[in-house]
């Protein structure tokens, strides 16, 4: 009974997560990114406190937020702050089916950085499944041609550096034993406060940046993004895996996600969803899958 929960919550996730790059795309038409990652961040936040609410858990948050404050200072400027800004700017820079394509890659990017932060070896399937997942990088990034003067190395390389920050934040996490919501909620929290300094060492830079100015679709934009790209699919997430008696058969589902989203941003974007893009999702796909084994 409990796996079946867990399968449907997994779902519902998987489901959420592949409307998201979709999202990002609408929303960066009326927004700066990070405008739309203050207004989402916020949404996020909200929606930890409210469950925390209905759960009565505030006493135990209080408790880890005081005895940890460096560390979640440290993770909330990771994630949130960091880590959608670059993405939101990458987003912003290429096709939505090249920039979530490429962000898939992260766990590629964790093993990579656990061999000198966790002192891990690589083992030869491994580095072959890493090197089969960069390939499809390079077919997605380039369109399968070899003008590279046509390719958005900008763009590439914001999508790339995220993966960078998305893995530091997880291999941060290995040892944290706190309890996944009060620990979001205080990431979240701080990553707040960091966007806040952001915004205003932004707004001295360019005056012209307002969020008076704020149509409301990027408003909506932004709260749907909070909601289920952070907020409550995280916690969905969460509870199909603590539920699952197999999280093996939980984890594998995320591999829809990205095929899922492809369809979505064809059909609601509108864009030409390349073969090439196809084929290094699948390479991509592959070698996490095999990475996993």
């Amino acid at each position: 009974m409990d796996q079946r929960k867990a399968i449907i919550y997994a779902l519902a996730a998987v489901l959420l997560w592949s409307t998201v790059a979709t999202a990002f795309k609408l929303a960066l038409r009326y927004l700066t990114p990070l405008q739309l990652l203050s207004i989402a961040a916020l949404t996020s936040l909200l929606t930890f406190a409210a469950i925390l609410s209905v759960q009565r858990r505030w006493r135990e948050v209080w408790q880890v937020g005081r005895t940890r404050i460096g560390f979640y200072a440290l993770q909330g400027f990771i994630n949130p702050a960091a880590y959608y800004w670059v993405l939101f700017a990458a987003y912003n820079q290429l096709p939505a089916q090249q920039a979530q394509a490429i962000n898939y890659t992260w766990a590629i990017t964790m093993s990579l950085l656990a061999v000198p932060f966790l002192n891990q070896k690589l083992t030869a399937k491994e580095l072959f499944a890493m090197l089969l997942a960069y390939v499809g990088v390079f077919l997605i990034a380039t369109g399968g041609n070899w003008d590279f003067a046509q390719t958005n190395w900008i763009g590439i390389g914001l999508a790339l550096f995220s993966t960078l920050l998305w893995a530091s934040y997880w291999l941060l996490n290995t040892k944290n034993t706190d309890k996944p919501v009060p620990a979001l909620f205080w990431c979240f929290a701080w990553g707040s406060l960091w966007l806040v300094l952001f915004n205003l060492i932004n707004t001295s830079v360019d005056t012209q940046s307002s969020y008076f100015n704020v149509p409301w679709q990027g408003i909506w934009a932004g709260v749907y993004v909070g909601l289920f790209e952070m907020g409550i699919t995280f916690f969905l997430w969460l509870t199909a895996m603590r539920l699952a008696t197999k999280t093996a058969q939980i984890s594998t589902l995320i591999f829809l996600s990205p095929f899922i989203s492809l369809i979505l941003i064809y059909f609601i974007l509108g864009e030409t969803i390349q073969i090439t893009t196809l084929i290094g999702l699948s390479l991509i796909c592959v070698g996490l899958y095999r990475l996993r084994e």
